[in-house]
């Protein structure tokens, strides 16, 4: 499968890349700092460099043409409302248009856990402007046609994966987990056709991966 990262520097998208070739995928790291480029090919990613905020949705469509799966795992990284909206919300919503137009049917965005309409952040908190634009670029997601799946962690943490996870269909809460376990199911759900139209809010637990995908699209 050729599959494109856009976030390709990002600490979750480095755990993804060396996974994905593994697995025999031909992977596409996104990047904006063309002095990220020996990081991912050390990844055993092609690097790109392109500023996707600033692309149109016809050039991101370009970007994209040729390429089987999408990954979303870029983001503003907190800052100004702005530049979260300008990321989180417009650009990703862009590429969503943009993957549909290039053919690219698979697509899996990097969200969090409560993303949602119901999310519960209040206006005036500091984190308000990421939970709308996520809430916002999940549903236009959702609403694509295209094959997708959102991944929901908890907070992340650089501690080293376990390989398990607890969902929220498991009746958990939010929590946290490392994101290399994050990385591992991003890798899992392109890997396994039927989580096409899931969604995978997660922090670690006592699962196995590949268990737990299996036993939410029985």
């Amino acid at each position: 499968m050729r599959t494109l990262i856009i976030g390709g520097h990002g600490k979750v998208a480095r755990h993804l890349s060396p996974l994905l070739v593994d697995r025999s995928h031909e992977v596409t790291a996104v990047i904006r700092d063309p002095e990220q480029s020996a990081d991912v090919e050390a990844d055993g990613a092609t690097p790109l460099v392109a500023d996707v905020q600033a692309m149109s949705t016809d050039e991101l469509a370009d970007l994209l043409r040729g390429q089987d799966a999408v990954v979303w795992a870029a983001g503003a990284g907190g800052g100004s409302p702005e530049r979260t909206y300008a990321v989180d919300r417009d650009a990703a919503i862009r590429s969503m248009d943009a993957a549909s137009a290039a053919g690219a049917r698979r697509y899996v965005m990097l969200s969090y856990f409560g993303a949602g309409p119901d999310h519960g952040v209040p206006e005036d908190h500091g984190f308000f402007a990421y939970a709308d634009a996520k809430t916002a670029a999940d549903a236009h997601l959702q609403d694509s046609g295209l094959d997708w799946t959102l991944v929901r962690p908890s907070s992340l943490t650089d501690d080293a994966g376990t390989g398990r996870i607890e969902t929220s269909r498991q009746g958990a809460d939010a929590g946290s987990v490392p994101r290399a376990d994050v990385a591992l199911v991003i890798a899992e759900v392109l890997d396994r056709p039927d989580t096409a139209g899931l969604v995978v809010e997660f922090n670690s637990g006592d699962t196995a991966v590949a268990d737990e995908l299996a036993a939410a699209t029985a």
